[in-house]
């Protein structure tokens, strides 16, 4: 009514969104798509989750990132001397704004409540200087020296990572546990998580990856500090899994190959039956469906000429990659002309 008579176009804003109900979403579409209102929702889940999805396909999506270090200094400095926080009655010591900072994990609310606390504290033993061990008390636990810019946090990420590859449970789950207590960003731990899987565990446990995407997923569908358990799930499955970087090697041997030059044209058989290039060279060369061959290999030339006989793939001897390794060469003999033993 308000855009009719005036003209004046209606913001309405929806803090929580995701605690609608799916029939409370719906109820917002009429006046979405007839452009009512402008509808701005803010949400702290994962929205393909949490909205409907015919109000999610007619929204822009905005993602907001943590803030960053310099902008949680800002808001905690500005605490402490407005006369809407601490009004400088309190000062804080050396190092505890780096710490609370560090503390925030790019939280403002985290930040500010913190910093309340940790006045409380001082006040309470009737000091003026907040100190470490006041904020220590308000986070309720010891605080950990991590630095999620600097060159600590890449080294608890790779003590983490060099654990999960060699093995080792129980170091793999502590330097989980400094990350998760320091408030590291449970995507970036799951992320690397699924990268270990392709490339220290590749094909030995054709499970790995499998497992480290659903931990990745339970992650973003859940939040911290739920997440935490997907999170000690899958690192505890990589660690304990056999490790191979057969994959990864077969890969990078095939790009060097690509990257230098070697290859050459798609052979004649291979190429698509309405190309106009196998048509000029050869219209008569014959594909032979292997469906149609014993063990369903036909021994045909699938790579370039120049890389005939090249070999990218060596499994390894360890887990789930044995079969697949004894599978490999019956494949082989097949694509030479033997006789390939059927699966």
């Amino acid at each position: 009514r308000s855009l009719g008579a005036t003209g004046v176009e209606t913001v309405l804003f929806i803090d929580e969104v995701h605690r609608f109900s799916k029939t409370q979403q719906d109820a917002l579409l009429p006046a979405v798509e007839e452009r009512w209102v402008t509808l701005v929702a803010a949400t702290t889940e994962n929205p393909t989750f949490s909205v409907v999805t015919p109000l999610l396909s007619r929204s822009l999506v905005v993602p907001l990132e943590a803030l960053a270090d310099s902008d949680i200094t800002l808001v905690l400095q500005r605490a402490v001397t407005d006369q809407r926080g601490l009004a400088g009655a309190i000062e804080l010591g050396e190092g505890v704004l780096e710490l609370l900072v560090r503390r925030s994990a790019g939280d403002a609310r985290r930040a500010l409540t913190t910093l309340e606390s940790a006045a409380g504290a001082a006040r309470q033993r009737n000091a003026l200087v907040i100190e470490r061990g006041d904020v220590e008390k308000a986070c309720g636990q010891s605080l950990t020296h991590y630095d999620r810019d600097g060159d600590y946090h890449y080294d608890i990420i790779s003590a983490f990572i060099k654990s999960v590859r060699g093995s080792d449970v129980d170091a793999s789950l502590h330097w989980l546990a400094r990350m998760i207590d320091a408030g590291e960003d449970p995507r970036f731990i799951a992320r690397r998580l699924i990268i270990l899987a392709a490339e220290d565990i590749g094909l030995a446990d054709r499970t790995a990856l499998t497992t480290a995407v659903a931990a990745a997923e339970a992650v973003a569908l859940i939040g911290m500090p739920e997440g935490r358990l997907p999170l000690a799930e899958a690192t505890v499955a990589l660690a304990l899994a056999p490790k191979s970087n057969a994959l990864i090697g077969a890969m990078d041997s095939a790009l060097a190959d690509v990257r230098e030059g070697r290859g050459g044209p798609v052979p004649t058989h291979l190429r698509d039956g309405h190309s106009s290039s196998r048509i000029a060279t050869d219209g008569d060369a014959t594909y032979v469906y292997p469906h149609d061959e014993p063990g369903r290999i036909a021994a045909q030339q699938y790579l370039p000429d120049s890389l005939i006989g090249t070999r990218y793939f060596e499994p390894r001897h360890v887990g789930d990659e044995i079969a697949l390794g004894e599978r490999l060469e019956r494949i082989l003999r097949g694509l030479r002309g033997g006789e390939p033993q059927a699966d």
